[in-house]
């Protein structure tokens, strides 16, 4: 059975942020759009690489509910992990989330 999985107080993710964290050895990069939470696996289908930030830990480009990857450019929609531009063709994980409590979660 799925369970929540408090990652940090809401407060520390306020809207238009973005954090990414270690969750039982995946990166997940969580998405604060409007006060409403997304996660998704932090790893672009396409090679591999990180999507929430750059190498030079700046935050990679959001435009809308589109995450493009800073290597490649392909985008994927930070609400279900689907790919919405090549060159990745493979979707990623996406996780439900949720603020309850005054915690940011994911369902794991």
């Amino acid at each position: 059975m799925a369970e929540w999985l408090t990652l940090c107080a809401s407060a520390e993710l306020p809207p238009g942020q973005r954090e990414v964290f270690g969750v039982n050895g995946r990166w997940i990069a969580v998405f604060n759009v409007g006060g409403v939470i997304y996660a998704i696996e932090d790893l672009c289908s396409h090679d591999g690489n990180v999507l929430a930030f750059d190498f030079e830990d700046r935050p990679s480009k959001l435009i809308g509910y589109e995450i493009e990857c800073p290597r490649h450019g392909a985008r994927f929609d930070i609400r279900d992990g689907r790919v919405t531009r090549r060159p990745a063709e493979v979707n990623v994980t996406a996780f439900e989330a949720r603020i309850a409590d005054g915690s940011v979660q994911i369902r794991i």
